[in-house]
């Protein structure tokens, strides 16, 4: 991938306390932003076939460098943890997916580039928790997942999940800690069950979401046995899924978001065994493309298709609320 360098001059993004909104100088609309583990690098993806990084320091960023490789819109970008140095996935309607690492400030250098990787457009890119190592998923338009794992000698090994025919939007990760002390026996298969495994969600064009497990046993992915409920579902294409971070011992909770303009939290308690069961946090005026947590997992942001992002809270007494409305800035949009 080659690397475009800038030494441009920072920029001061807003004057007051708001929201700090920055021109990307994208060429075409933007579609994801994520800030790195710090808080300290933004990066950026478009239609213009571009990744773009900046440095962030309070309301003031600089463009540091911009990436190309890429020969579609570039769809969505992660972060790899710290640990790894500075590592970024992205994925692509062209059916790759390009990981780069910052060899030195402001310098990229491509350490994987997944071509044809897909049949399809790879729609979702995620990194998982960085106790299993340097992997990432990716889901893709031609029905399947893949998984792609960072090997000793430096290369790059990958698996493939068939999820559903239809083809899949999204991809989240479950927190490392997610099922530990979910059981309260203290005996060796209790032990087995609870201990780490690489655990996904995903989120399809069958209006579904679906949980994958790595077996411990088999080293294969299998499809969750813990059932799903149907209380609530969606009728329209899953667009996003988001596992919540590990907060309460035996609890696990995944939001989802559909065209049908609706968020629903998928909550399961007391171990892998037991039901997801969903919960509508609240239907929108408009397509709903986007969802992410807060680290803390207290709080969701929801981007919905009439350029708002809304932040909501659980209260005590189980039900959601809002809590904070951000309206975009004019002729831009939210579905990034």
């Amino acid at each position: 991938m080659a690397s475009t360098m800038t030494n441009a001059a920072p920029a001061v993004a807003t004057p007051d306390d708001g929201p700090i909104y920055i021109d990307t100088q994208h060429d075409d609309m933007v579609h994801d932003s994520q800030l790195d583990y710090y808080g300290c690098k933004l990066a950026t993806s478009s239609s213009d076939r571009t990744v773009k990084i900046y440095d962030v320091s309070g309301n003031s960023y600089t463009h540091t460098a911009t990436l190309e490789g890429h020969e579609g819109p570039v769809w969505e970008i992660s972060w790899s943890h710290p640990k790894f140095g500075v590592v970024l996935a992205s994925c692509s309607f062209d059916g790759s997916v390009l990981i780069h690492r910052e060899s030195r400030p402001r310098e990229w250098t491509l350490i994987h580039a997944a071509r044809n990787l897909h049949e399809s457009s790879v729609n979702g890119v995620e990194f998982c928790p960085h106790e299993f190592g340097l992997i990432a998923a990716a889901a893709s338009s031609d029905g399947k997942v893949s998984v792609l794992t960072h090997r000793e000698d430096d290369t790059w090994s990958v698996e493939y999940i068939t999820d559903n025919s239809l083809g899949v939007n999204s991809v989240s990760w479950a927190p490392y800690a997610a099922y530990s002390n979910s059981s309260k026996e203290e005996n060796d298969e209790a032990a087995a069950v609870a201990s780490p495994q690489q655990r996904l969600v995903t989120g399809g064009c069958d209006n579904s979401i679906r949980f994958w497990t790595k077996s411990i046993v088999s080293g294969q992915w299998e499809e969750d046995s813990a059932p799903v409920g149907k209380g609530v579902v969606h009728t329209d294409w899953v667009r996003d899924v988001a596992w919540a971070p590990s907060v309460v011992l035996g609890m696990n909770i995944v939001a989802s978001c559909s065209e049908d303009r609706c968020v629903i939290i998928w909550t399961q308690t007391g171990g892998p065994e037991e039901t997801w069961e969903p919960k509508l946090l609240n239907r929108f005026d408009a397509p709903v493309w986007r969802l992410s947590w807060s680290v803390t997992g207290s709080i969701l942001a929801v981007s919905s298709g009439d350029s708002t992002v809304t932040l909501w809270k659980q209260n005590l007494d189980g039900d959601w609320s809002q809590v904070s409305t951000v309206q975009d800035v004019p002729g831009t949009s939210a579905s990034g």
